[in-house]
């Protein structure tokens, strides 16, 4: 799924004026990741950083290259999970949230294989 040039600015522009969308937007990104799709988990991650913190200021945090975080998060990318963890846990601080997973079961408990998960967010306070 590529998105147009138009498209991106868009996403950038409701990121910075809606934290709910922000919100809604990372979420998405990692429950895709959680669900085994990647692909579009990496794609959601990597227009989320350019649309709130930037790969320069993420370079900062991580100390990688901000091209290596922008390989990494690209279509051929393969992150490893301590580096995609870290880029998470920074992302929830920056955004002020917490996401935690919790099981999800089926409607019938006697199918105990059929288990997904959630994502809850629970706002941080500025204590």
């Amino acid at each position: 799924m590529t998105l147009t040039r138009d498209c991106k600015k868009a996403i950038q522009t409701r990121v910075q004026r809606d934290p709910g969308f922000r919100e809604a937007l990372l979420r998405e990104g990692i429950e895709n990741f959680l669900s085994g799709d990647v692909e579009t988990g990496k794609i959601i991650l990597r227009d989320f950083i350019n649309a709130t913190v930037g790969f320069p200021k993420l370079s900062e945090i991580t100390h990688r290259s901000a091209k290596s975080l922008m390989r990494m998060l690209g279509p051929r990318g393969n992150p490893q999970a301590r580096n995609l963890f870290e880029i998470v846990k920074y992302l929830q601080e920056a955004e002020g949230v917490h996401f935690e997973v919790r099981p999800k079961r089926a409607a019938s408990r006697m199918k105990r294989t059929a288990v997904s998960a959630t994502v809850r967010v629970a706002r941080r306070s500025n204590v």
